[in-house]
Parts: structure tokens; sequence; C-alpha cells
């Protein structure tokens, strides 16, 4: 076969888009003097299709091959009809369109690269012309109203339309690049990109952006890139409603839903190509906002990567999809997968970056990279060579690799919290009247009903990587999820409507931190139930704290709070050892249940439980899998009034300290447990922590309204950190009857009324739940 001259001129030309050395797989070759857009195409290409492999070496030549294998089966089964492009792939269902649009994308990889075994494959590009023909003539042209998911028409086709026609330019007629532009123009007007609401914000707004800046780059209409440039600029800004980045690092899609491990990844990978495309261009961003998604980096995403996952608390109806069908490289869509598509846009964007912040993200990726042990990101089936070039060379860099920093990361505007221990690390997912229970829609996650009922998902150091990516979804029992308390009366699928719409009438959510760690509470009230709870949460060195009071129900079913339910794979034999007082689960971890721990008996479960992604997501494959279970819950009996618990959880401790910390009985304090205030005291780490649910007092404490107060002592010093999780604004008084000599220092917000004997603060909390700090030494 012989190599199209074109081809050759592509590839040399890539190498002109990237600094660094020239790519091993085209020598250079002469070229006319291009003008601005001819750049740009060229650069944009660079970004998506790679430079500076070797496409003989691994992993590239195995990438390659495979997009080539599925290139030739797509061309083979291709049979263009006036409803389809794929027999069985009609245009009707949700994202036809678009999966037609992908196939063909593929094929067009397969033959502008070099090691696909398609390369410059004269056949295969006739079939890709033949194709997009009759998706223009057929489906994707103005003369068609867009029906059923407007995403499909309006974000996924376009987006790889313009790839297509950006790789194949020279190889289409003015017609043909004329028809594409104007299918864009029709389906994603000027009007989406001038108007920031309804579905053009935050991540979708990207993605907008990016169809109509390669459009105007095609099309060579500078209107077009100036449109897209500065309808960029609404996406910067922190947010204290509705979609977008807040000040604490929350990312929020769909109004109601947290959502920074897709939408948000999507929105940071968008940014990261169009930042790089248009730099030094005319029409480059130099909008001073975008300094803000640089600092998300650090901010925002990495305390919600673990190993190379992200959590799947923020990663919203996606923890649904699994296998897709409509995936043809069959690739595990879980919390690994997203997670290693959000490492991956970090790398691209560090490119943007300066010197300084550059090394910290290579030394955090270079971390995510070694540790993870379940799915090597090097080897990722889900990148193309781009992707795993700049990953490659991210990790062959002189940057040291970086642990991940322990601390407590609370973000209390999307109500999720992530507390980092050098043993492990776990994350608690909550809901509230800003935050939705959980999101359904377009037949996915219909049964997340309770992920944001106080839902804790965990991992110890070192092990357990695969614990909800390994058909954890599918075959959990979704009443009894982790940390959660819940009614168990039946709920219907996608009860309390679609998209984010279940939202529970509570405000006080939330808690404060001193950065280690934390005191977090939930008011929770049942998605379709009279159930209501106070939950609270306290992080500390090695330990989560867990209490629950005033759980009240008249649903005329039991009442369950879910201590744990872990995931112990195919036919796991693990050790489970219950005693009085504590359990353990070997390679796991252990809890503690401290005497008296409340009015609810402790029941275990040990289960096999089959289950098939199409269970949990329309889209998904219907093959079935078992995993057996290991479930702790305490049982609060049917329509309980005010019942209460007490669980000391110990990710990744030893069956021997979790025994010595149950014998402990000075370990930890129980101030009060109840409806009105829930506190405890670790004197070991200095720590008292309260959550007052209403004005009142425990121990030395006292708020004269609702908040979360933790007090931290260290030799003669104390810290007291304060918020006000219902977000009134109003200012309150925390009294700590502790006599105190000097106010070291304290927050803007903080006046001092006394610190002559005790300590009188007067705060005034602002209404996004932000932590209020003094400093003071004992007296």
């Amino acid at each position: 076969m012989t190599l199209h001259r074109r081809t050759f001129l592509l590839a040399a030309a890539l190498a002109t888009t990237v600094t660094g050395a020239p790519p091993v797989h085209a020598a250079p070759a002469p070229y006319a003097p291009d003008d601005a857009y001819d750049t740009l195409r060229r650069r944009w290409l660079g970004i998506a299709l790679g430079t500076g492999y070797d496409p003989a070496a691994e992993p590239y030549a195995t990438c390659l091959a495979e997009t080539g294998a599925l290139a030739r089966g797509f061309r083979a089964t291709m049979a263009p009809t006036a409803t389809s492009l794929w027999p069985g792939h009609p245009f009707d269902p949700p994202a036809g369109i678009t999966q037609s649009y992908s196939r063909l994308w593929t094929m067009t990889q397969a033959y502008v690269q070099p090691g696909s075994g398609l390369t410059g494959d004269e056949g295969l590009l006739a079939d890709v012309l033949r194709g997009l023909d009759h998706l223009s003539a057929t489906v994707y042209n103005p003369s068609t109203t867009r029906y059923g998911n407007w995403w499909e028409w309006q974000i996924g086709s376009p987006r790889l339309l313009m790839d297509i026609v950006a790789a194949l330019h020279d190889h289409l007629t003015d017609t043909q690049r004329a028809a594409a532009c104007a299918a864009v123009d029709h389906f994603v007007p000027d009007a989406m990109l001038r108007d920031y609401s309804g579905t053009s914000t935050g991540a979708n707004r990207v993605d907008l952006c990016r169809s109509v800046a390669l459009r105007g780059v095609i099309g060579r209409a500078p209107e077009k890139i100036a449109l897209a440039r500065d309808a960029l600029s609404p996406v910067f800004p922190y947010v204290t409603t509705g979609d977008g980045l807040y000040a604490d690092g929350s990312f929020v899609q769909h109004t109601w839903v947290a959502y920074s491990g897709t939408y948000g990844q999507v929105l940071l990978d968008g940014l990261g190509r169009l930042f790089a495309l248009l730099a030094g261009s005319s029409w480059e961003v130099t909008d001073p906002g975008r300094r803000i998604v640089l600092d998300s980096v650090e901010r925002a995403y990495a305390p919600l990567i673990h190993d190379g996952l992200v959590m799947d608390s923020v990663n919203g109806r996606a923890i649904s999809r699994g296998y897709l069908k409509s995936d043809d490289r069959h690739v595990l869509r879980g919390d690994h997968f997203h997670g290693q598509l959000l490492i991956a846009a970090i790398a691209l964007l560090a490119a943007g970056a300066t010197a300084a912040e550059r090394d910290r993200w290579h030394g955090r990726i270079k971390g995510w990279i070694e540790r993870n042990t379940v799915a090597p990101i090097l080897t990722a089936r889900q990148f193309g060579v781009a992707d795993l070039a700049r990953l490659h060379a991210v990790a062959s860099s002189p940057v040291p690799a970086a642990p991940d920093p322990v601390g407590h990361h609370l973000f209390a505007a999307m109500d999720r919290a992530v507390h980092r221990r050098p043993g492990f690390v776990a994350t608690i997912a909550m809901a509230s009247e800003r935050i939705a229970h959980y999101e359904c829609g377009n037949g996915e996650n219909p049964r997340g009903w309770h992920t944001g009922a106080g839902m804790t998902l965990w991992w110890p150091s070192g092990a357990g990587l695969d614990q909800y990516t390994d058909w954890f979804w599918p075959t959990v029992d979704w009443y009894r999820l982790p940390g959660t308390t819940v009614s168990t009366k039946r709920l219907a699928d996608k009860e309390g409507g679609e998209w984010g719409e279940p939202k529970p009438a509570a405000r006080w959510v939330g808690g404060t931190t001193d950065g280690e760690y934390a005191a977090i509470g939930q008011h929770l009230k049942g998605l379709g139930s009279t159930l209501q709870a106070r939950k609270s949460w306290f992080c500390v060195e090695d330990a989560v704290v867990c209490l629950g009071a005033g759980i009240t129900c008249a649903d005329g079913v039991p009442v369950e709070t879910v201590v744990d339910n872990r995931n112990l794979g195919e036919g796991g034999e693990q050790e489970f050892t219950v005693r009085r007082g504590w359990a353990h689960l070997e390679d796991h971890g252990g809890w503690v249940f401290p005497r008296p721990a409340g009015t609810a008996r402790l029941r275990t479960l040990r289960e096999d439980r089959t289950g098939a992604w199409s269970d949990i997501n329309s889209t998904s494959t219907t093959e079935r899998r078992t995993r057996r279970r290991q479930t702790l819950w305490l049982d609060h009996g049917t329509d309980p009034a005010d019942a209460t618990y007490v669980y000391v959880l110990m990710p990744g401790a030893s069956r021997h300290r979790v025994a010595a910390r149950a014998a402990d009985r000075h370990w930890l304090s129980v101030l009060a447990n109840d409806a009105r205030r829930q506190a405890v005291r670790v004197r070991s780490l200095g720590l008292t922590a309260a959550n007052f649910w209403a004005p009142g007092t425990v121990g030395p404490l006292t708020a004269t309204a609702p908040a979360s107060v933790l007090v931290r002592r260290r030799g003669r010093t104390a810290t007291l950190c304060v918020s006000e999780p219902p977000r009134t604004g109003r200012t309150l008084e925390i009294i700590w009857d502790r006599p105190v000599g000097t106010v070291v220092r304290a927050d803007p917000s903080i006046e001092i009324r006394e610190a002559d004997g005790r300590l009188r603060l007067a705060v005034t909390p602002g209404t996004v739940c932000a932590t209020h700090r003094c400093e003071v030494t004992l007296g």
C-alpha cells in the first residue's frame, strides 16, 4: 500500500505545532506558507492526533492497530439507508447520529495516522467521505429540526464532525466543507453562545465553544473564532448558585448535581484544548479569569482523585454506565475510566500553566500513574495516541512523583467532603435544598435514590482500588449503600424525577474543618419518605466517628443505617470477625461500636449478588456477573422515633488495632447525640467537635444558633473553627468556656467579645458555609 502524499504532509505539518523533538514517524516535508487558519487547523490536529511518538513502540503500536481493526470492521459493515449508516444503529435512539460520526472519526484516524495498517488507504478514505455525505444528506443538515436528546445535535455530533473535517480538510471539496459548517451553524447558532443560560453553561458551554471555534477555523470565519473565545468568559468566574466552579472547589452541573468527575473533566479538557489551540494567535484567550481554571486543578480536582480514580460521589449518573452498548472499544466506564480522563485533561492543561504549576501537576500525575495498580494509566484503552504521548512524556520527565497530601477538603457548595489520612481516603456524599438526592436521565441511574443520604466511600492505602470499579454498582443493594440511613420503603425507578429534580427541603448540610480534621453534618430527609435524621461525621487522625440521632420515620417499614457494604469480588473469602463492640474485615479494615452505641441492633450479611449494567442503565450491556458482598447495618426497627447510633469507621486498620481501640474506653467521649446536638471529644488529639442543630450547650461549647464547631488544642495554643451550615448569614455567638490568654489571630469575620476567663466570639458567617478561624493561647 502506498502512503498518500497528503498524509505525509499532514504528519510533517503536525510536527510544527508542538515544541520539543520532531516526531519519529515522519520526516519533515516542505509545504507552502500558511495563513492563520491553516496554522490553527494543524495545531488542532496535533492536539487531537498526537505528535512525538514512535508508532512502532508500545503502547502506541497496539493503540494504532486497534484503531485500524475497528476501522476495518466499520468499513466492512457500513450500509447507508434512509434511517441509518450502520445496520442496527438507527439515527433515532439517543446518540445514534453521534455514534455514526464516532465511527467515521475512528476510520479517519486509521487513514491519517501511521501504524494503523490502513494509513493512506484510498478505499477507506472513499468510505469515510461516503459516510459523511450520507449523514449530511439524510439527517445532519440545516433542513432537519432536531429531535430527541439535544446533546447529540449540539455537542456530540458537531464536535466529531469538525474533527473529521479538520483531519480530511484537503480531501474534501469546498461544497463538503461548507455543508459541514452550515450544519454546525444550524444546530449551534450564535445565539447559544451569547446567552449564558439553559444548556449553554459550564461544561456544556465549553463543548459548544469547541465546535464553533473549529468551525471558524475550517470556514475561515474570524468572527466565529472570536465568538467562541469570548463565550468562554462566563465559564471562568466563581459562581454562587447553579452551574460552574465555586470558590471552595465545588463543581456543579445541571444546577443541582455534584459533577467534578465527569462534566468537570469535560470542562477542563475542553478548556485545555482551546487554550492550546488559540495560544499566540489573534484569538488567544487572555481573559484574566482563566487563572481560576488553572487554580482549579489543585483546589477542585486533585483532592477528588485517588491513585488514578475519581470518586464516584462526583460522577453523577455516570456511575451506572459500566460497559456501554455504543462503546466499540468495550471499555469499562467506571471511577478509573473517569479518573484517567481527568488526569489526561490536567496533562493537557499543563502546557498553559506556569513552570512551577506544571512541575507540581506533573509530580501529582506521576504519583497517580505509579500508584494505580488496578487500571494502568499509561496503557489505558480509552486513550488515543495523543493522550498516551502526553502522559508518557510526563511519566518520563525528571519531576519526582508526588504523594497525595493528607488533609480534609470540604466542598460545601456541592455537599461533599473528602478526608485524606496516611492510612486511608474517605468521601461523604450528602443532599440538601441546593444539591439533589441523585440524578437520573436518558435511561441512566434510575435507582441512585440514596447516593446523597450520607453515602460514605473509602479506600485503605495501597489496597481496594477496585472496590467501586469491579461491578460494585450493578450488584449492590441500592437500599444499603455504605454510610446511608434509609427507609426501606420500596421506591420506583426514577423516583422524584429526572435531571437532579429530587431535592430535600433541608438547609443544615455542611460542616467545618481546620484542613486536617473536620466536623461534617447532614439534616437528612428521605426521598419519597417521612424519614428524618441528623447524621454527623467527625473526621480525625485514623478514623471517622459516625453519629446519628433523631431518626424518625412513619413509613410502616424498617429503617436502617448501613455501616458498610464491601465488595469482596468474585467469591471473596476474606475473614470477617464480629466481637462485642467491634467488627473487622480482612484486607479492608474495621468498625468499633462504643457502648452505649445507640438504640439499634447490629446485623450482618454475606451474600452473592448478581447483576448487569443494563439493570441500571438502558444504554449498557446485558452481561451478568456475580460479586460477593459483606454488609453491616444497624436496624432501627419499624417506624422509629428519635433513634440513635454511634460507630467508628477505621479503614485499613488491622484486627489487633480495631480490638485495641474498642477496648480503650477513654479514646472517645460522646458528649451529646440527640436531635439538637451531636458532639465528641478525642482527648489524645486535643479535639472537641460539635454540630449544633439548634442553639444550645454541649460540654464547654455554646452556640446561639445552628453551627458547626471544631476546637483543636496543641500545647499552649488552640484553634477554633466555626461555620454556619444553614447559610442564613446571620451573626451568631460561640462561647468556649475555657480560660484563654491572648488572641493570636482571628479572621475578619470574627469579633472577640470576651477573652478573659472564657472565649466569646461573634461570627458573621456569610452564606457559603465557609470556615472561620480564631487562634488563641491558653490561660
